[in-house]
């Protein structure tokens, strides 16, 4: 007998982070589609982890993370935000932030509410929110800068609003928000009781002597703020899959009835590990430093291409705009881009529920100077 199993997300395929991945995988291609860097973690914390192994720290940890770590994190959101958060009451360490992103859509959303979501977005917050059977409501942003229209934000909210979800600094469009942003998002949600969702993950890596501005940072949206983080994105160890959310008691209680029967706990050598390296090694001003130069090194191989470099002032992405080497559609070009030439990049209309083109290729460049290097010198022959 076949047996037929109604789908959840039918609308939904395979990531095509996993897909290009795998394209480049057989195509021995050089990988700049899916976010992870090359280089190695410092040696420092990988010690730090290792330390706390051989110490024995290798059973559960508590539900809401180790009280070491969660000490640090609200020493350092004091230091870069100057926000008090208590970390008894107020901080969840997570299984990675789209663990978090996942578990606080699905305690805050429910059946009918609306989410709004601007566009080009993190692939994970849609299926996400109609898993909790919500509504995404898009609002969309196009190159080159990926203005917010604030007043269009506006136009999208209705009675049914429960959430609306940013991204600073922004993958896949690279922009950041700043205190006018911040602001015009407060005076269009003052006297509601819509929840802002503030997707951080790329907060030190920030460029051109600008400063992240966290919703932290906002008194006025305390109470309806949920802002989540990376340790991966921060400390290059994407795989270690960590990261922790932030918020007030009343929301954080109601994130951690979620997050108890989603992860129950995370890695506790890793969380012992990172407490420590937090408390006396990291330089959070060295990783801004460092991608910097990375993402200018990638822009001068650029030089004399016909590729048109689309500014990023964060996070460890760029997008190129193809359009006076082809006409084809980005999905198309990114697979012969792979297969023809070598370099593997994500199509920036998968980052748009309707598949918006814009002719533009997303290429990571948290890699060795050499990864990047070889990189440019194919990209520069394409065309």
């Amino acid at each position: 007998m076949e047996r037929r199993y109604k789908d959840k997300l039918p609308g939904i395929g395979t990531s095509i982070f996993a897909v290009m991945s795998g394209l480049a995988r057989q195509t021995g291609a050089v990988n700049l589609s899916q976010g992870f860097p090359d280089f190695p973690v410092d040696g420092k914390l990988i010690e730090s982890v290792h330390c706390a192994m051989r110490e024995g720290h290798n059973q559960y940890a508590p539900m809401p993370g180790i009280a070491p770590l969660r000490e640090e994190l609200a020493r350092k959101i004091k230091r870069f935000y100057d926000a008090d958060y208590d970390p008894e009451d107020e901080i969840t360490v997570t299984a990675g932030a789209t663990q978090a992103l996942f578990t606080v859509i699905q305690a805050l959303v429910f059946p009918g509410d609306e989410v709004i979501v601007l566009e080009p977005a993190y692939d994970s917050y849609v299926p996400s929110v109609l898993l909790a059977g919500g509504r995404p409501v898009f609002v969309r942003l196009t190159k080159p800068n990926f203005h917010v229209d604030w007043d269009e934000v506006g136009r999208r909210i209705t009675p049914r609003t429960k959430m609306i979800i940013v991204n600073t600094p922004n993958n896949p469009g690279g922009y950041v928000l700043d205190r006018s942003d911040w602001e015009e998002l407060i005076r269009l949600t003052r006297n509601t009781n819509i929840v802002i969702l503030s997707d951080e993950v790329y907060e030190h890596i920030v460029f051109d002597g600008l400063r992240h501005v966290s919703g932290m940072s906002f008194p006025e949206l305390r109470d309806r703020l949920v802002a989540v983080f990376s340790f991966g994105k921060t400390f290059h160890a994407t795989g270690w899959k960590t990261g922790y959310a932030v918020t007030d008691r009343p929301l954080t209680a109601l994130i951690r009835k979620v997050h108890q029967f989603n992860v129950f706990s995370v890695n506790t050598p890793v969380q012992y590990g990172l407490a420590e390296y937090m408390a006396g090694y990291a330089d959070y001003d060295e990783i801004a430093r460092m991608y910097q130069a990375k993402r200018d090194l990638f822009i001068e191989g650029l030089e004399g291409s016909r590729w048109k470099v689309i500014p990023t002032k964060g996070t460890y992405f760029i997008l190129l705009d193809y359009s006076d080497i082809s006409d084809e559609p980005e999905f198309d070009f990114a697979v012969r881009l792979t297969k023809e030439y070598g370099v593997a990049s994500i199509p920036l209309s998968s980052f748009y529920h309707d598949g918006y083109d814009q002719r533009c290729l997303r290429f990571c460049f948290a890699k060795k100077e050499e990864t990047l290097r070889r990189a440019t010198d194919i990209l520069r022959r394409v065309g």
